[in-house]
């Protein structure tokens, strides 16, 4: 059976771990050409391309802190380096920090709106100008944080309400260019980061998986289909959607 992306080539920010690593082994699975993007993380970045290699498919691992923008152009040519074209980005990377309002501070905000919002409008606009005359996909990871906006969350799901317009503002802006924009919005996932944080104990994971329809929280794997099937034909007449993946909760 053909690969739904064979002959493409795709880049996955923030792709050392968690949901970034899934989504660019499921892409690379379907045939993408897949560079894995990390910030400080060389190691899991390398580990999830020797994954891919192993599995059969073509991956390279490429440094570039996105929150920097002298380093996002790095990202994008050593993604034309490697593959010499694209026609996928994932703007995965991204910070969250919870707190309440008398702990927020420029520094706090600054944190994560540099990363979360204006990292991926940089790498949005680095992207368009490596896609070819055939257009291209580009996948927004957001969160449900950007509707269901959580007590003591008010600067990081601020960052993905953005996220959620600007989702909408470039499919219609690059639409004319073939360029489709799209978001998806997990639920709570099962990462490192949310083990680091200290959330899969918590009284907090409790109450969201009582108000989760599907009664669990998320693992990465069940993220990363969507972003194949956004990236790929099938969703070739779907734009400036968010697609919630979060087991029903809003």
């Amino acid at each position: 059976m053909a690969r739904k992306l064979a002959g493409q080539a795709a880049v996955v920010t923030g792709a050392s771990k968690g949901i970034g690593a899934a989504i660019a082994k499921e892409l690379a699975a379907e045939g993408a050409a897949v560079v894995v993007n990390y910030s400080s993380s060389k190691a899991g970045a390398e580990k999830v391309v020797a994954e891919i290699v192993a599995a059969g498919g073509k991956a390279v691992a490429v440094q570039a802190d996105l929150a920097k923008p002298a380093e996002v152009g790095k990202l994008f040519a050593g993604a034309k380096e490697a593959f010499g074209r694209l026609d996928i980005l994932v703007n995965n990377a991204g910070v969250y920090e919870f707190a309440p309002l008398e702990d927020v501070t420029p520094e706090h905000f600054h944190r994560m709106f540099d990363l979360n919002v204006l990292g991926l409008l940089l790498a949005s606009q680095a992207a368009v100008k490596h896609f070819g005359p055939e257009g291209g996909s580009i996948i927004n990871i957001s969160s449900v944080a950007a509707t269901a906006a959580p007590a003591a969350a008010s600067v990081y799901s601020a960052t993905k309400g953005a996220v959620d317009t600007i989702t909408r503002s470039l499919a219609k802006e690059l639409g004319p260019r073939k360029i489709r924009v799209n978001a998806i919005n997990p639920g709570m996932v099962e990462t490192e980061g949310v083990h680091t944080a200290g959330i899969i104990e918590s009284d907090f994971r409790n109450q969201i998986e009582a108000q989760t329809p599907l009664g669990r929280i998320g693992q990465p794997q069940d993220i990363a289909p969507a972003a194949v099937f956004l990236a790929s034909s099938d969703a070739a007449w779907l734009t400036g959607e968010t697609i919630h993946i979060a087991g029903g909760y809003r």
